[in-house]
């Protein structure tokens, strides 16, 4: 038996002794089904191949245990969990700020940025907002906040609309559903 019983760490199957049942469906380290055993017996050929008997499915009538190197299969089951979280996509929320005084060629290069950020994954938050003798003009805010959308309605989907929080506008943004057929679709 390879695994030290001395270590003190929350496990996640029962090994060994700690199986507390008279009969166990018993798999070998091939994972050729043996057949239903008395615990010494399991516990015993677990010994004598140096390896451990593990109760993969405890709540079995009877439990199922498998012959293994308990160390061995948690390092493959922690390897696995980490490839899962490697393929998992991260997404960021990135900012793009306007002013109502910004001009066309402005407006063309933060739509570019904007463009490679969805391609990129990531969602966008559009901030518009006025600032010094601007906010003595409000409705300069609705109209290019109403401009923008127009604009991002083409390129994006607006997951949340244009929130108002005194002196400017939010707008969430996210890559458009269907990928590069989600025009003709919606034509």
């Amino acid at each position: 038996m390879k695994y030290n019983k001395h270590v003190k760490k929350k496990r996640l199957h029962q090994i060994n002794e700690e199986i507390r049942a008279s009969q166990v469906r018993l798999i070998d380290e091939e994972k050729n089904q043996v057949g239903i055993v008395p615990i010494t017996k399991a516990l015993e050929m677990a010994k004598d191949k140096e390896l451990d008997l593990v109760a993969i499915s405890p709540s079995a009538d009877p439990p199922v245990c498998r012959l293994l190197d308990y160390g061995k299969y948690v390092y493959s089951l922690q390897k696995k969990a980490h490839e899962a979280q490697k393929l998992q996509r991260k997404v960021h929320i990135k900012e793009i700020k306007f002013t109502p005084v910004i001009g066309d060629h402005d407006i063309e290069v933060k739509l570019k940025k904007i463009k490679q950020f969805l391609e990129e994954g990531n969602k966008v938050k559009i901030t518009i907002w006025l600032k010094g003798r601007q906010k003595r003009k409000p409705e300069m805010l609705n109209t290019m906040t109403d401009r923008i959308v127009e604009i991002l309605k083409d390129i994006s989907d607006i997951e949340s609309p244009p929130k108002r929080e005194r002196w400017s506008f939010h707008i969430l943004i996210g890559q458009k559903k269907g990928g590069k057929d989600a025009k003709t679709k919606d034509a």
